[in-house]
């Protein structure tokens, strides 16, 4: 899927690229499982977050393509899960950022921000409902672009995944 054209592609002050190419954003031998489907046709109207997204209310819908639609037995309503996303229209060259929140630029690693060298999107979500036989997943909420290849789909287990109280 070609990346949108979008005013936030220029370099922001105090940002810097990477110094050294990066791969072809289609060397991994990545398989895409899926879409899920947004809301949010451009850029700006996506929520920078999870809790954004749940604020506003919109739910999403994964789906997941046939060869894959049987793994989703087990899976219910109620359910937190982790999808992961490949954000194929963020760009893949900064080191340094300029959040718009910040008053100094930040390292990538440092920042949610889905310009990142791999653009991988972690979301942890609630499944609403499910029609296993259709590949098709309601959740609570997302934060990601209409559209966005699907990774993965990993459940959330709290006694494992919560940090420890304290």
């Amino acid at each position: 899927m070609e990346r949108l054209p979008d005013s936030a592609e220029a370099i922001r002050p105090g940002e810097r690229p990477f110094s050294r190419p990066l791969p072809d954003p289609d060397d991994a031998g990545l398989v895409f499982i899926g879409r899920v489907l947004s809301p949010w046709k451009e850029r700006r109207a996506c929520p920078k977050n999870l809790r954004e997204a749940r604020e506003r209310g919109e739910k999403a819908i994964v789906h997941v393509d046939a060869p894959f639609a049987e793994a989703l037995v087990g899976l219910a309503p109620g359910t937190r899960v982790f999808l992961l996303t490949w954000l194929d229209r963020a760009r893949r060259d900064l080191a340094v950022q300029m959040p718009r929140h910040a008053e100094a630029p930040r390292g990538t690693f440092t920042l949610r921000s889905p310009v990142r060298p791999n653009p991988i999107g972690l979301h942890l979500v609630e499944i609403l409902s499910i029609d296993a036989s259709r590949g098709r997943l309601e959740i609570d909420a997302v934060d990601v672009l209409d559209g966005t290849p699907l990774l993965d789909i990993k459940p959330y287990f709290p006694s494992v995944d919560a940090p420890p109280e304290g």
